[in-house]
């Protein structure tokens, strides 16, 4: 199981972490088998990089709902909890010098399905429903979200989030 390359260094600066970027260090890539323990992996990798980006704790907040609903659904609808399928987790950052943006990529391995045919949550049949949030959630808290086919099977969701930098 490979977990992660090109990530943050680290480096201790009166008592505390700092993260930063090395200049070519903008991408991190997970890819864990469809198993909902790695949630806590992806989770904490979202938290470091809100940290990165100078979030405040709303936008960080919100971030993760997006990026746990999106890998969620690629374990629990894309691969249907099989561990032999893999979920891909891209973050990008960008750009690398000062990076305000974050970009996500996020891909399963499974049957694939028509985007436009989500029933609308908020429609009155669909309202007391327990599931069938997530992509609304993706699109009400990311500024770009963008949902298709992968090449080879599978689906992929690509996120944008922009950051003001102070």
């Amino acid at each position: 199981m490979g977990l992660c390359y090109l990530v943050p260094t680290r480096r201790r600066i009166t008592g505390q972490t700092n993260y930063r970027m090395s200049e070519t260090g903008h991408l991190i890539h997970l890819e864990f088998p469809s198993l909902v323990e790695m949630l806590d992996v992806v989770q904490a990798v979202v938290e470091q990089l809100g940290q990165l980006l100078c979030a405040d704790d709303d936008a960080r907040h919100w971030v993760e709902v997006a990026v746990r609903e999106s890998v969620t659904n690629a374990i629990k609808h894309g691969n249907h909890h099989d561990p032999a399928k893999t979920v891909e987790v891209d973050f990008t950052l960008t750009p690398a010098h000062e990076p305000c943006e974050l970009r996500v990529r996020v891909r399963d391995h499974g049957r694939g399905f028509d985007p436009q045919a989500l029933p609308d949550p908020l429609a009155p049949e669909n309202l007391l429903k327990s599931s069938g949030r997530g992509v609304f959630f993706m699109r009400s808290f990311m500024d770009d979200v963008r949902i298709e086919p992968a090449v080879g099977g599978g689906m992929v969701v690509y996120m944008v989030k922009r950051f003001k930098r102070t």
